[in-house]
């Protein structure tokens, strides 16, 4: 008798092994689905910061020529773009 249950606890702790490094492996996927997954998230509002700013690129490209503003109409810009103003005022030196 003293086999039979030495064979059943060998074959219970076996098993138990397999089943913990089972959970062991479970976890670690869970673990790196979940890091692919911030990291996904992480370059869709990339991804929006991207668009956004193609778009405005895209309108400021597309404005025709025939609504252009005039000398005195300048529109007040994007920073980075050169039509960027301070102030109201811009200062144009003719004398060059």
């Amino acid at each position: 008798m003293d086999e039979d249950t030495g064979f059943f606890e060998k074959e219970r702790d076996r098993l138990s092994k397999e089943i913990t490094v089972g959970f062991e492996e479970l976890l670690s996927s869970t673990n790196v689905l979940n890091r692919k997954l911030e990291d996904v998230l992480g370059m869709t509002k990339e991804y929006h910061t991207i668009a956004s700013l193609w778009q405005s690129f895209y309108q400021l490209m597309s404005v025709p020529a025939s609504e252009e503003p005039q000398d005195g109409d300048r529109p007040l810009g994007l920073p980075g773009t050169g039509g960027h103003v301070v102030s109201g005022k811009q200062s144009t030196n003719k004398s060059q």
